[in-house]
């Protein structure tokens, strides 16, 4: 799997892989556990994907920080990746751990589908 730091990437590798839809669905799955009110159409643009959960995170953070806190370990966001970020700027931090938490559901994503096959 390559390493993936831009969003674009991301998104590349799950259109090239054809589990955009998975993602999404991986991405519902855990905020649901998180009891975060937000899910995604599987059929979401992937630009629409990234602003609301970006959103969604920035308000977690400003707002419900232990939620916030509970959605990074359900989806298992690694601590030292969050402890390397900047975390003067919310909108900033918010826009960092919305592709961390990309990052790490396409993982999930990714490794299942590679396993399962």
């Amino acid at each position: 799997m390559k390493d993936l730091k831009t969003f674009d990437d991301l998104m590349d590798e799950a259109n090239k892989w054809e589990l955009y839809g998975k993602l999404v669905g991986q991405l519902n799955k855990d905020l649901a556990l998180a009891n975060v009110d937000l899910e995604f159409d599987v059929e979401v643009l992937p630009t629409s994907l990234k602003l609301l959960l970006h959103e969604e995170i920035y308000r977690l953070i400003q707002h419900k920080f232990m939620d916030y806190l509970n959605l990074l370990y359900i989806v298992d966001v690694s601590e030292e990746k969050i402890k390397q970020l900047d975390g003067n700027d919310a909108i900033q931090l918010a826009e960092n751990v919305t592709l961390l938490i990309l990052q790490r559901e396409w993982q999930k994503v990714y490794y299942k589908n590679k396993f399962s096959s």
